[in-house]
């Protein structure tokens, strides 16, 4: 199932905005079965959304783009309807990614429902962008760069909860 949401006038995502003139969202940002799978922003393709592997939240941005902090908010908002009020391992897959603002940066650094960052890129420009996230990072909050996205979630692991 398809979830998408739009980013309200204000940029936040539509269960945060204050009642808006124009369309709402035509589905819930979160599917029935608790996964959403792609979030719809300005930009032109949508970010994947997804809960894999023992309640790790994987995000995966759009290749060939800017992550713009809009982008990164209305994200964040579908993460946190994903964690439920948990702190939850959260995967990031950059690859191809051309950039992400600063603003951006701060969003998903400043994550309140994030137990760990797993970032996971292919090429050389993925590392940078990584470490560019990474650096800005909360020191509270373990974060690595990985190539392979199955090391990745083998490491997120350590991060998950059994409730």
């Amino acid at each position: 199932m398809t979830a998408e949401a739009l980013a309200a006038p204000d940029e936040r995502f539509p269960d945060e905005a204050t009642a808006t003139p124009g369309p709402a969202p035509e589905t819930d940002p979160v599917s029935a079965d608790g996964t959403a799978s792609a979030v719809r922003t300005g930009a032109a393709a949508p970010i994947g959304l997804s809960v894999v592997d023992r309640g790790i939240i994987k995000i995966v941005l759009p290749p060939n783009e800017e992550i713009a902090g809009a982008e990164a908010r209305v994200a964040g908002g579908a993460v946190r309807a994903l964690a439920d009020g948990r702190r939850v391992p959260v995967l990031i897959v950059i690859t191809g990614v051309v950039g992400v603002s600063v603003e951006a940066r701060h969003v998903y650094t400043g994550s309140i429902a994030a137990s760990a960052f797993a970032v996971v890129g292919e090429s050389p420009v993925d590392r940078v962008i990584a470490h560019y996230l990474l650096r800005a990072g909360n020191e509270t909050i373990p974060a690595q760069f990985f190539t392979s996205e199955t090391e990745a979630v083998e490491w997120l692991g350590q991060y998950t909860s059994e409730d």
